[in-house]
């Protein structure tokens, strides 16, 4: 097949799909030390308002050229809108509202680790986080997963209130909705072997297989008939002309079928008439990559960062608490450490309590392996969905641990120099504790990065113990040169 897809006359590369439009998957990734609003109000503040800035600049013009007075609180409303980057904004709110979700806005989202909201709260969180930012189509794929028929009634109902207030565009692919959720949808498309048998209203679907001699029986759900009468097996028992005798109807000859009648023909003498792109609103397309400049990004990013570091505190406090504990552990055992100027039979004590203070601070960093990996599906998704790009994710977690890091050398250096009897000279005190604060920075990083290329738990603890496993060894204790 040869030719060029274009979208409001547009191609492909001149603006940026994956912002116009939406994916929805059917698996829900999201931080579970997050709540709700937060990850909502993270979403939106990420993806930006979109045009909503530019309208509402025209609007204003227009309103002073005719001498309107807008009304003062629909004019503040507007205005809040309107703003890119606010931490919290009047959209989340809103979707919030339509998704049913103001009841538990303020619970954790949850994990394996955490109670949270329950599968349906999460499906819908899922599709909120895609609704807040500016696309203007949606594609879920298997929404109702996991849910049973009333939750998945309720949010395609929410859905189908969006589409009609906010003008979007939704294509949701179901597996056997109920009946009444059936009855939500405007158009339906049904594919079978890989081709489009009907496209259109879903009144006149019935109708369509009628004419090809097909009537579903009245205690039948539409759905489940739409499933059964293309397939070999099952359609012999919905044929309806008693005056033929039955044959089996192909999917290439329903497509004919559709082709002639009034449905397919109206849509082909759409499709013929080229698209008139002037015609295109401004708004239709998004034409940048991210939704707020790189700073906002950074602000953004560094936000949710500390929120995520403040969550999981526990782990910090714990990680201090035990590198407390070592050094206290390492201080009694090198205690006073004595050596003779001049000679070295002492000397490989010294080494042994830096080479012991050197794999403590070390691998006082592994916590940052299970922490990246966790977060690395989220951020995946995110960072494919244009929410931000990957140095807006990975600077602040570098820029937040420079304290942890002064903190932990600190503790331990402070506790062990003079103790174990070290040169006193201050020089030489400071030098130590900025060389364990460098191995203590690389030793996170180290992690992160064995995180990033293992990418599941498994692989990543077993390169990860390989390095401990390196640094054992090179470390010149082990195998002492003669």
């Amino acid at each position: 097949v040869s030719g060029k897809i274009t979208y409001c006359g547009h191609e492909f590369h001149e603006f940026i799909p994956q912002r116009t439009s939406a994916y929805i998957s059917q698996h829900d990734l999201h931080h579970g030390e997050m709540t709700v609003r937060e990850t909502l109000d993270f979403s939106g503040r990420c993806l930006g308002v979109g045009t909503r800035y530019e309208l509402l600049a025209e609007l204003s013009r227009r309103e002073k050229q005719a001498g309107i007075k807008p009304d003062p609180e629909i004019d503040a409303f507007m205005k809040a809108t309107a703003m890119a980057g606010q931490k919290t904004s009047l959209g989340t709110d809103y979707v919030l509202k339509i998704l049913g979700m103001d009841i538990c806005s303020d619970i954790m989202v949850g994990d394996d680790m955490r109670r949270g909201i329950s599968g349906g709260q999460k499906k819908r969180v899922t599709t909120g986080e895609m609704l807040v930012g500016p696309a203007k189509a949606l594609f879920m794929d298997e929404i109702s997963t996991g849910l049973d028929s009333s939750t998945t009634f309720q949010i395609v109902k929410f859905m189908k209130q969006m589409v009609h207030i906010m003008d979007v565009t939704m294509i949701i692919s179901l597996l056997q909705p109920a009946p009444e959720t059936y009855d939500l949808f405007d158009d339906i498309i049904l594919l079978s072997e890989g081709k489009i048998v009907y496209q259109g209203p879903r009144e006149n679907v019935l109708e369509f297989f009628e004419s090809v001699g097909f009537k579903c029986p009245e205690r039948k759900g539409v759905a489940d008939f739409l499933q059964e009468v293309t397939s070999k097996k099952d359609q012999q028992q919905y044929w309806c002309r008693k005056d033929e005798p039955y044959r089996h109807i192909s999917v290439p000859e329903f497509v004919e079928h559709f082709n002639s009648f009034h449905i397919g023909q109206k849509i082909d003498d759409e499709l013929r008439v080229p698209y008139d792109n002037s015609k295109t609103h401004p708004a239709a397309l998004v034409k940048e990559r991210y939704g707020i400049s790189n700073w906002e990004l950074f602000k953004a990013c560094f936000a949710r960062e500390w929120l995520l570091m403040k969550r999981n505190s526990f782990v910090y406090i714990f990680k201090t608490t035990q590198i407390t504990i070592m050094s206290v552990i390492a201080f009694t055992v090198f205690f006073r450490t004595k050596m003779k100027a001049g000679q070295i039979d002492n000397g490989v004590k010294f080494y042994g309590a830096l080479f012991f203070s050197l794999i403590n601070v070390m691998f006082n960093g592994m916590a940052e392996l299970a922490l990246t990996i966790f977060r690395l599906p989220v951020f995946f998704k995110q960072r494919d969905f244009m929410f931000y790009p990957a140095w807006a994710f990975a600077l602040p977690i570098w820029v937040l641990r420079i304290p942890l890091s002064l903190l932990e050398s600190g503790i331990w250096i402070i506790l062990t120099y003079y103790t174990i009897g070290f040169a006193p000279g201050a020089s030489r005190f400071f030098r130590q504790f900025l060389a364990f604060f460098g191995i203590h920075q690389m030793a996170l990083s180290l992690f992160r990065f064995i995180a990033a290329v293992g990418r599941t738990q498994v692989v990543a603890n077993t390169l990860g113990t390989f390095t401990l496993l390196v640094v054992f060894v090179l470390g010149g204790f082990v195998v002492a040169k003669g």
